[in-house]
């Protein structure tokens, strides 16, 4: 959570105008037999570049709704099913123009179930609220979509399942599929099954496992009992953050919403470094490491009070200490999301990173990310599961990134939350703002990998019994 570190990774990534999202561990998701037998969407295909190799992939797409209703495009998810240089291949998406807006447009690349020789993965397009509709009859206009590898490596395109190097015109392509909500709308993914979503598996929570549940049930910061349950309300000064920033306790405030305990993070400015004030709270012990990581965070667009756009970080996060430059025993995993960009962002972006290392001067980074150009205003449940294979992050129970067995971790971490502000060049008014970010519980399960189901089940046990509190987690 520094911020020389952060800015500039992450300007080197906007400067691209891409989506960096991995796909280094292909995670079994089940399949099932389908085709274009639920109409209503129809997806055309055409390419602008038909090399069997080349620098980036370029599925430019268009949708046309079929139907005798209106479909709204934030229920469509259309998927190019591509094979992968590698295992461990990442790759970035990008949208060079489109009729609906590129800023309407989302990308993420996710993993097959059961690789063919074809595809074992694919890119999933989505579109924002702002894409509006589509009318019995009307297509979305072209969506010039490009993805290239992340270290911008020569990709094959010949063996792609969605490749079609002779589409040089737009045409119906049943090798893109379409779901419209949980129905497959269009289309045929390889081996013959459909793009429908994983199905959570059983919602039993498993029967032991060292947790850490805190349910924010305090009166106050100077309450006895946060120290006495393994918490640090940050007073102390320094990074990430604007110069001059302070940390203050006191904005860290408690209250109750809809019968829950809920924490609140307060960051204001008067748009200078003197007047900022900035929050975080986090686990004195740094005891955690495998397992499944959980909070249910409510993000804000806007400010409580005050004129708009700063260029805010909001997160929840895990992290150990750096003991020398690009040492291999660091480790980061985070959730961030940039109301108002930032970091040469334009606008709203939420990230999901692990850190192998870093070297502040000369600057050097060894992480893998995944992002998502939208709005995520409001609550939202976050996961990050750590195993010995991969780092899984999820939002809201839907796969967000898998990141590879390079960037586990070493040595154990702390948990924290934070709101603060990358600069001052989002809103230059010297008129005072303050920021809101909550916080409803926290969960960590000691080497144990629960699914998204699995973890709001653990939590509802907690409150139903009453239990506001408990750390069986032994020390590090």
């Amino acid at each position: 959570m520094r911020t020389s570190r952060r800015s500039r990774i992450r300007a080197a990534s906007a400067a691209a105008v891409t989506l960096a999202l991995g796909c280094t561990a292909l995670a079994a998701l089940p399949s099932t037999a389908g085709a274009a037998t639920a109409g209503g969407l129809v997806v055309q295909y055409r390419t602008s570049a038909s090399g069997a190799t080349a620098d980036q992939s370029e599925p430019w797409l268009k949708v046309r709704n079929t139907g005798s209703a209106s479909v709204p495009l934030s229920d469509v998810k259309v998927r190019y099913y591509f094979k992968g240089e590698s295992a461990s291949a990442a790759y970035s998406f990008a949208c060079s123009w489109a009729v609906k807006g590129c800023a309407n447009i989302t990308g993420t690349f996710k993993p097959l179930a059961n690789p063919t020789a074809t595809a074992d993965r694919y890119l999933e397009i989505g579109f924002t609220s702002g894409a509006g509709s589509l009318a019995p009859g009307a297509d979305t206009g072209d969506m010039q979509l490009r993805f290239h590898r992340a270290d911008w490596q020569p990709l094959g395109q010949s063996d792609d399942y969605s490749f079609g190097a002779e589409r040089n015109t737009y045409g119906d392509w049943p090798k893109v599929t379409a779901q419209l909500g949980s129905v497959t709308a269009w289309g045929e993914a390889p081996g013959g099954g459909d793009p429908t979503d994983p199905t959570d598996p059983p919602t039993d929570p498993p029967a032991d496992g060292p947790t850490l549940f805190d349910d924010f049930d305090y009166s106050g910061h100077t309450d006895p009992r946060i120290a006495a349950n393994g918490w640090s309300v940050r007073s102390n000064s320094g990074g990430p953050g604007v110069p001059g920033a302070v940390w203050a306790p006191e904005n860290v405030t408690f209250s109750s919403q809809s019968g829950n305990a809920v924490m609140n993070l307060e960051t204001s400015t008067a748009g200078t470094g003197a007047s900022t004030v900035q929050t975080e709270i986090l686990t004195q012990s740094t005891k955690f490491r495998n397992g499944t990581y959980a909070a249910r965070v409510k993000f804000s667009d806007a400010p409580r009070s005050g004129p708009d756009g700063d260029h805010l970080v909001q997160t929840f996060f895990t992290i150990n200490d750096l003991k020398a430059p690009m040492a291999d025993d660091y480790a980061e995993y985070d959730f961030e999301y940039l109301p108002n960009g930032g970091w040469g962002e334009p606008s709203n972006i939420l990230y999901t990173t692990s850190w192998e290392t870093y070297r502040p001067d000369p600057w050097e980074a060894v992480n893998q990310h995944s992002e998502a150009r939208q709005s995520y205003a409001g609550w939202h449940d976050l996961v990050v599961t750590i195993d010995d294979s991969a780092i899984t992050y999820y939002i809201d129970g839907q796969l967000f990134g898998t990141h590879g067995a390079q960037y586990l971790p070493e040595r154990p971490m702390s948990i924290n939350f934070n709101q603060w502000l990358i600069d001052l060049e989002g809103q230059s008014s010297t008129t005072p703002r303050s920021y809101d970010q909550q916080v409803d519980y926290v969960l960590h399960v000691k080497d144990q990998v629960l699914s998204p189901a699995q973890v709001s089940a653990l939590v509802a046990g907690y409150r139903a019994a009453g239990t506001t509190f408990e750390d069986t987690v032994p020390g590090a």
